[in-house]
């Protein structure tokens, strides 16, 4: 069993930045994809950014150029630094890890496509004041 705890979040002014880090327990991290999504109150979980295992990377449009995903396997960490935070971007953070691959994986879409039976950390509040 994977258990991802994450770190990194509080309130924030609209331009500043945040780093989130979430850190998995258990073995085998580096041969998971790891993704970020967030959650805004009354929408539906969305996808961020992803990493795969050997390092590709894949950005939702709206983050691109601001958020920059990134790992640390000797760590067993996953970060993701947000740059230009903006009051849209207010949401609860959450971590998941893949490790199961089933068919042809994928990082695109900003996801770990091509998994199943992903673990998600317990979320972190990310709130940006205007």
């Amino acid at each position: 069993r994977v258990q991802l705890v994450e770190s990194g979040g509080g309130s924030v002014q609209s331009g500043g930045s945040l780093r989130l880090s979430c850190v998995a327990s258990g073995y085998g991290f580096r041969d998971f994809c790891m993704a970020w999504f967030r959650q805004s109150p009354g929408q539906h979980r969305e996808a961020v950014a992803a990493i795969g295992s050997g390092g590709t990377k894949s950005y939702t449009d709206y983050v691109k150029g601001r958020f920059t995903i990134s790992r640390d396997n000797d760590k067993k960490t996953m970060y993701l630094e947000m740059n230009n935070l903006k009051p849209e971007d207010s949401a609860m953070s959450y971590c998941q890890a893949s490790p199961d691959v089933v068919s042809f994986a994928v990082v695109e879409g900003a996801k770990c496509n091509g998994y199943e039976r992903p673990y998600w950390g317990e979320g972190n509040l990310v709130p940006v004041s205007s």
